[in-house]
């Protein structure tokens, strides 16, 4: 097959931690031929979707992990397979490659299913699910902010379309600068905020659990250092083994005709304690460590998935 990944410039990824990259791994040891695009280089032309970048072979050598042919023109609709794999920020530059990438269906698989990742991200799909959630308000309002606060007294705020835990504050029931927080983040966004009742089981551990199709196939747990409450790797939490618990698969059983309905193949949902907080369709991450801890080949699970897609 003919596999397009729209992604951050491949060559700064860690290749020993980046999912894209082993999902680009795996897909060359099956013998697909793979092009590498970033998303500032997707157009639109007369309808049809042209990225410029390059066709590329992973090498896997000490100092240089891929090997790029020369920048080329593609039109995407040429392809069999089309990653959305950039990371966030949610911003209309990552919604307009969405609405751009939709025209290639259903010729084209993109993965995934751009519609529903534009209509469904990670903080908003949760909301479907009240069930599963910690009690969680998503709003611009002071009042509502301060009424919520005053009702669970230990509160979590983070704005809606952020990232890697950037942005994220704890406010106890103690605590005096919501309204300077509001204030700070009115400054810069015109987004609304996520409050969410904080979970003190986030000290045991955030659990990433890996779902493809819909059908979980394993879960790292994140564990924050010493005096954070934020528990993604990149500001210091640390990857460690662990399994799936009943709750983890009432979790997973509820949310998965959801996620195979809306074309959401690979997905991490984010849980915490009993509680699902987020469920990640943009760029989710942890292939690497499932695979180390438990010798799962969640990217071999998923080829094998679009496999079956590509044969409807």
């Amino acid at each position: 097959m003919k596999v397009a990944f729209q992604m951050d410039p491949i060559k700064k990824v860690d290749p020993k931690a980046d999912s894209t990259f082993r999902i680009a791994e795996e897909a060359q040891l099956r013998g697909h031929l793979l092009f590498y695009y970033e998303p500032n280089k997707l157009t639109s032309e007369n309808g049809k979707a042209i990225a410029s970048g390059h066709f590329f072979k992973i090498i896997g050598k000490e100092n240089e992990s891929v090997q790029l042919g020369p920048e080329e023109v593609v039109e995407l609709s040429e392809f069999d397979v089309v990653w959305l794999r950039q990371d966030p920020p949610f911003d209309m530059h990552y919604i307009t490659t969405t609405f751009i990438l939709d025209a290639l269906k259903p010729q084209t698989l993109v993965v995934n299913d751009p519609f529903w990742v534009r209509n469904l991200p990670e903080k908003l799909l949760v909301l479907n699910f009240p069930e599963l959630i910690p009690p969680t308000s998503i709003t611009r309002n002071i009042d509502v902010l301060k009424a919520f606060k005053e009702k669970y007294g230990d509160i979590i705020v983070k704005p809606l379309y952020g990232n890697g835990g950037t942005g994220v504050l704890r406010l106890n029931l103690d605590d005096q600068n919501l309204e300077s927080i509001v204030e700070m983040y009115a400054n810069f966004s015109r987004e609304p905020l996520v409050a969410q009742q904080f979970l003190p089981q986030v000290t045991r551990g955030d659990k990433r659990i890996i779902l493809v199709d819909g059908y979980p196939v394993g879960a790292i747990n994140r564990v924050p250092i010493s005096g954070e409450i934020r528990s993604n790797m990149h500001v210091g939490g640390t990857a460690t083994k662990t399994g799936l618990s009943e709750r983890d698969i009432e979790i997973c059983n509820t949310i998965g005709p959801t996620l195979r309905e809306k074309g959401q193949i690979f997905v991490g949902i984010d849980v915490i304690g009993d509680f699902l907080t987020e469920i990640n369709v943009t760029s989710p991450t942890g292939l690497h460590e499932l695979e180390r801890f438990d010798g799962i080949n969640a990217a071999s699970i998923i080829w094998n998935a679009i496999d079956e897609k590509l044969k409807v």
